[in-house]
């Protein structure tokens, strides 16, 4: 392998993050937030050179777009992440056997966590934060759209970690390159678990390719079911918050279920969508009833049904009751965030018990699907597979575990 030093010099580093206390890790999160902020400049000028190699009409620019105001919401993640509790050395399950061994199971580090993202530079800082937090050493592998935003950031965070003494090998980023990505999923020995964040082609790849340990994140098909009951001006707000707020990020409303005794309120439902230019793909009753209605109409074929956009985009499909509106979820969702907006509790909890996904809302809008809006600090990623992590990741969700064993000379007969 061509990265076999880096990989080895960061496992070698990895082990020297047990011997950090907990204050001192919060204290060195706290030194790279302030850095965030007082050397912003540098991080918005190598941001800049990224943007310039991007189309402003790429539904991606926003997620690449580094701001003022990103920034302070990046060091005021990190800020949060320090005042958490340690996810370390927490005793899980304890016990005396009957032969007088002491067992003790305790929450630990995986080790070396390998990251795998596209144009996200949100991403390094988070990344960085979550793991070191949790003893974790982290290898990234950024896209290369992001490529001078993401080096500028570690080269950042390595600075800090030198001016405390700690080595800078507990982060390492890797090339942007395609090759790079080959030799992280085969690092079999050195990286103890990957995370790809990005969309379903990456996702797959990743899947089908790695000989280390995998936990799926990312990829969102996401629907929200307008009910019969449904509210319609907390329907309008849900929608349009859940598709406008941020298109290109996997919580971003993709499909519109609507009941077919609600197709009179379609028109005023989608209206504020109008604002953002938001082009709909609808079926047939419902592009009938926006046909004179909507500005940015476009007839559905198959194709806009299971597809996550990531753009100003919604398809729109009229069901004639909730099990058509769970069976179209079963067959084009990605397990990731779901939601219905009704006022009868009957159907909501029906659609709760019945959805598989993730995260599932009933009367919110699945934008909330985010790690530091549920409280966790930031975010690794959110997994849509079962085993393991499920959800919002954060500093729980990179720990593992071992047993502990005392005794006094017992053996076994």
């Amino acid at each position: 392998m061509q990265l076999k030093d880096t990989f080895e010099r960061v496992k070698r580093a990895s082990k020297s993050l047990a011997l950090l206390t907990d204050e001192q890790r919060n204290e060195i999160l706290n030194a790279v937030a302030n850095a965030i902020i007082n050397h912003k400049e540098r991080i918005l000028e190598a941001n800049a050179q990224d943007l310039a190699k991007m189309s402003k009409d790429n539904p991606l620019y926003d997620r690449l777009q580094l701001t003022d105001s990103r920034l302070e919401g990046i060091a005021s993640d990190m800020r949060n992440v320090a005042t958490l509790p340690s996810p370390l050395g927490h005793i899980t399950k304890q016990k005396t056997l009957p032969n007088g061994l002491r067992l003790c199971r305790i929450s630990v580090p995986f080790g070396v966590i390998g990251m795998i993202y596209e144009a996200r530079p949100n991403v390094t800082f988070d990344v960085f934060s979550l793991c070191f937090k949790s003893g974790n050493a982290c290898i990234l592998k950024g896209g290369k759209d992001a490529d001078c935003s993401n080096r500028e950031e570690v080269a950042l965070i390595h600075e800090i970690l030198e001016q405390y003494g700690v080595s800078k090998d507990v982060v390492a980023l890797l090339p942007a390159t395609h090759e790079a990505t080959g030799e992280m999923l085969n690092a079999v020995g050195y990286v103890d678990l990957c995370i790809p964040r990005g969309g379903r082609k990456l996702i797959d790849f990743v899947r089908d390719t790695a000989r280390i340990p995998v936990i799926e994140t990312g990829a969102g098909v996401v629907n929200t079911y307008f009910d019969a009951e449904g509210d319609l001006e907390m329907g309008c707000a849900i929608i349009n918050n859940a598709k406008t707020r941020r298109v290109s990020v996997c919580n971003a409303l993709d499909c519109l279920l609507v009941h077919q005794d609600r197709l009179v309120d379609l028109a005023d439902l989608v209206k504020p969508l109008a604002d953002k230019h938001v082009i709909i793909y609808a079926d047939k009753q419902a592009y009938q009833t926006l046909d004179s209605n909507y500005p940015f109409l476009e007839p559905a074929t198959d194709d806009s049904f299971g597809t996550e956009f990531m753009d100003y985009k919604l398809a729109i499909k009229t069901v004639a009751s909730l099990d058509e509106a769970l069976d179209h979820i079963d067959q084009n969702g990605s397990g990731h965030s779901e939601a219905i907006v009704t006022m009868n509790e009957q159907t909501a909890r029906k659609f709760q018990a019945h959805v598989d996904a993730a995260c599932v809302y009933w009367n919110a809008p699945t934008s909330f699907t985010d790690g530091a809006q549920f409280g966790l600090g930031a975010e690794i990623g959110i997994s849509t597979q079962k085993l393991g992590p499920r959800g919002p990741m954060a500093l729980e969700e990179i720990t593992t575990y071992k047993w502990l064993i005392e005794g006094e000379g017992q053996v076994r007969a």
